[in-house]
Order: structure tokens, then C-alpha cells, then sequence
């Protein structure tokens, strides 16, 4: 009945030199195809189904052996006190990381080097959560060298933003890894509602993208922009970065990998990152 009706609508249009024009026998077959109950069929050729999660994607991606929270922070400094803020941070920062008291670990800290200029990235993770990062910000708030220091710290910066982050559960954990490194960090702004796709092709991906122990971790948004996906990388210099990515497309899989995720991406952004000098990632 489907072919007879749309056979029917293609005899009831005729050919102009403005293009496709109907005749009657189109109305005639429209309200044949409401008479024979076959409009549902019809609006399926336009409605896509949806099927219903029973999770959020964040239980679904999500490590569930631990339960870490993470946070990034970018910092836009002052062009004329990029030096000072630097020696701010190494001072401050690794007594908080070391303090058993906080549980919480400073991953890395970084300055841009190709990508925003003078600016500071620092990666933090909370073991235990949310309750964690709550713990944490309570007792720094009493913490005099790091109220002192962030009032000091507000005086360097143009702007300054964060996220709160979880890992892949096919990604490492970050550890701290001998240098001297350069990092990558390659952040993507995906469509809404292509989390769970990109996490698919990933967990294939990542096995590939592990050959020289280049993958340090890889993260995706919770709290802040959201849909937001971040994975470091580290080589040992530009020239490694570029063997190493170029040697990816001669291993099977990874070409099909970037052809199906490309099209989840609206926005796509690369930082080349060189590690501050107490960092734990060198």
C-alpha cells in the first residue's frame, strides 16, 4: 500500500520549467493515505526514534573502581606578571598537594606555550568526589598562606575560569611521569547528546594512540561547559608529536575513528603546554 501511495503522488506531479507542480491526484492519494491509517508509516520516514537511556552517561563512561573528581583551571595572566605569577604558584601550590590533610592532588601545572599566550593551566584531582572537593575548599578558606595567596594572585590575572571533570574509564589515571615533556591538551565541544558515541569510538582509539605511552588522560565535562571532552597528551618534543601522530594513520582503526567523530565535534581546540617547575607531570 506505502509504494501504491507514493506511486500515486508521483503521477499527481508534473514537470514545469519553476520545477515540480501538483495535480489533483495528490490530494486524492493524501487523503486516501489518512483513510487507510497508513500515516503513521508515512511520519516515519521523517521521525527518528529515540531510544530511552536508562543512565546518565557519566555512570556510563565513568571509572567505577575510584571515585575521582577532577578540576582544570585556566588562568589568563597579566602579560608583565606571568614571572611573578609563576613563582606564586610554585611556592603555594605543591604545599597543598603534599598536605595529608587535603585530599586532594595537584596532576600538573602548566604555562601555555602555543595556544592562549600567557596563560596557566593547573589540573587538580579529589580523591572521594564531590564530599572531597567540598573538604578541600572549606579548610583552605582557613588557610592563611593560601587566602594570602589568592589575594595576591587576583591582582595578576586579566580572567580566569574552571570545570569540574570525571575520567574515562578506558583512559589512565594521570601519573606523574619523568621529563622534560611538552603536553598537549586537545579540548572538544561536542553536539549535545554524542557523549556516549564519542566514548564508543574512544575506547577502540585509545588502544592505538598507545604505542609510545603518549596518552596521559582523558576527561570529559560535569560541571561548567558542559559537553566539553579534554584528553593530554605528552611528547617529548614538536617533532615527537608529529612522528607520533603521523604514525597513528598507518595503524587500522584510527582512520575510521576521526572519520566517525569528526562530524560529533562543533569546536575543536589545541594548546601546546610546557610544565612549570614543581609540576608533577615533568
Amino acid at each position: 500500500m506505502a509504494i501504491g501511495v507514493l506511486q500515486t503522488v508521483g503521477r499527481g506531479l508534473k514537470q514545469t520549467r519553476s520545477g515540480l507542480h501538483a495535480s489533483s491526484p495528490v490530494n486524492v492519494a493524501l487523503r486516501s493515505l489518512s483513510n487507510v491509517g497508513d500515516e503513521s508509516w508515512f511520519k516515519s520516514l521523517f521521525v527518528r526514534k529515540v531510544i530511552p537511556r536508562k543512565d546518565a552517561h557519566s555512570h556510563l563512561l565513568a571509572k567505577k573502581e575510584d571515585n575521582n573528581l577532577y578540576k582544570i583551571q585556566f588562568h589568563n595572566v597579566k602579560p608583565e606578571c606571568l614571572d611573578a605569577y609563576n613563582e606564586l604558584c610554585e611556592d603555594v601550590l605543591p604545599s597543598i598537594h603534599t598536605d595529608p590533610e587535603y585530599p586532594c592532588e595537584l596532576v600538573g601545572t602548566w604555562n601555555t606555550w602555543y595556544g592562549e599566550q600567557d596563560q596557566a593551566v593547573h589540573l587538580w584531582r579529589y580523591r572521594g568526589g564531590y564530599p572531597a572537593l567540598t573538604e578541600v575548599m572549606n579548610k583552605l578558606r582557613q588557610n592563611k598562606k593560601f587566602m594570602e595567596y589568592r589575594n595576591e594572585r587576583g591582582k595578576m590575572l586579566l580572567s580566569r575560569r574552571n570545570q569540574l571533570l570525571l575520567e574515562f574509564s578506558f583512559w589512565n589515571e594521570p601519573v606523574p611521569r619523568p621529563g622534560p615533556n611538552i603536553y598537549e591538551l586537545r579540548s572538544y565541544q561536542l553536539r549535545p547528546g554524542t557523549m556516549i558515541e564519542w566514548g564508543n569510538y574512544w575506547a577502540r582509539a585509545i588502544e592505538i594512540r598507545q604505542q609510545n605511552q603518549e596518552a596521559v588522560g582523558g576527561f570529559f565535562s560535569q560541571i561548567g561547559s558542559l559537553y566539553t571532552v579534554h584528553h593530554l597528551w605528552a611528547y617529548k618534543d614538536l617533532q615527537s608529536r608529529e612522528n607520533t601522530r603521523n604514525a597513528a594513520w598507518q595503524r587500522d582503526g584510527w582512520d575510521e575513528v576521526v572519520y566517525y567523530t569528526v562530524p560529533l565535534i562543533q569546536h575543536m581546540e589545541s594548546r601546546i603546554m610546557i610544565p612549570m617547575k614543581n609540576s608533577p607531570l615533568k
